[in-house]
């Protein structure tokens, strides 16, 4: 491999400008905050839900999933890959949806040549190849937060981290297959609500579905994972994969939800900005700047700053004290 995969965030802004700048077009990820069918039902048409979670690290894995049924025939129909690399589970969860909904979704050249030049492999070498894409890391690098203190590259997890990971729930649509005899067109599996995990050895049935009922049938998949952690545990994160709802605002003539996508478009561009920005040397520069400005000023003036500084942080706490505030801001 001829570099390193970066840890990216789990957002909507990140994963939607990766996939366009993948090739992926009129897609985007929208966040959910409850887990409701009609929260799912009114982003109109959707492709498949990527779900993130605290990863058990010291459990052992076993010959059967603890929900659903382990497809091993299923990756020789639809895309399905193991995971080979530590930080890119994020990357592969979202291909894992869009190279199984290439024929509702234009993929772009690179994803569509990736899906053809692995499509016989077993999903060991698919995982090999996508860690060495060159097209795909140098993408998803580019929405690594910057940091000069963290090789995320370097970092191998232990039991005592808590450690995240990416899952698809897909419903790919039936592959249509030609008889070399007659010409005829077939398909050679039913619609059916998988799980792909690159951690697991195969992909996970959760039993008979179409496109139009997914929201319907996701739902209590979700809640069954979820009822496996304690209540206290609230870290989950779950992000559907919508048509583009600029598309779906342009066809109901609803010109304030299309004004609504645009800036929601924009923040996202900002934030996705800001996050490749590494603002600790502006942070010591600026410093520098200040440290040196007071010290011209004179022999005790760098002293005199810091005590003004005390003093006045000692007079907004006594403020507080006597308004009936502690330190923390709670009464």
């Amino acid at each position: 491999m001829s570099g390193g995969w970066n840890t990216i965030e789990s957002d909507a802004g990140v994963f939607t400008y990766l996939i366009e700048k993948l090739g992926v077009k009129d897609v985007q990820f929208e966040e959910l905050l409850t887990l409701e069918a009609d929260e799912l039902k009114r982003f109109g048409k959707i492709y498949g839900v990527i779900f993130l979670f605290k990863y058990p690290t010291g459990e052992a894995r076993s010959d059967t999933p603890k929900d659903g049924s382990f497809d091993h025939g299923a990756a020789s129909n639809i895309f399905f890959a193991a995971q080979t690399i530590q930080n890119a589970c994020g990357t592969q969860a979202l291909l894992s949806v869009l190279l199984n909904k290439d024929k509702e979704v234009d993929i772009g050249k690179d994803l569509k040549e990736f899906k053809e030049f692995t499509n016989e492999f077993p999903p060991e070498f698919r995982g090999e190849t996508l860690s060495n894409s060159d097209v795909i890391r140098e993408v998803h690098n580019s929405f690594a937060r910057s940091s000069p203190f963290i090789d995320e590259t370097q970092r191998t997890a232990t039991e005592d981290d808590d450690v995240y990971h990416f899952i698809a729930c897909v419903c790919p649509a039936p592959p249509i297959r030609v008889d070399p005899l007659t010409q005829s067109s077939y398909t050679s599996i039913n619609n059916t609500l998988y799980e792909l995990d690159g951690l697991q050895p195969a992909p996970i049935s959760h039993g008979p579905c179409t496109p139009q009922a997914f929201p319907d049938a996701i739902v209590p998949v979700l809640q069954r994972r979820i009822q496996r952690y304690p209540a206290t545990e609230i870290r989950f994160n779950l992000l559907a994969c919508v048509q583009d709802q600029r598309i779906r605002a342009r066809e109901i003539g609803d010109e304030d939800a299309l004004e609504e996508q645009e800036e929601k478009r924009n923040a996202w561009l900002w934030e996705n900005a800001l996050r490749r920005h590494n603002f600790v040397g502006f942070v010591g520069e600026l410093m520098k700047g200040v440290v040196k400005a007071k010290l011209t000023q004179g022999e005790g003036a760098y002293e005199k700053w810091i005590e003004d500084g005390k003093a006045k942080t000692r007079k907004r706490m006594e403020d507080k004290r006597k308004q009936g505030i502690s330190s923390d801001g709670i009464e």
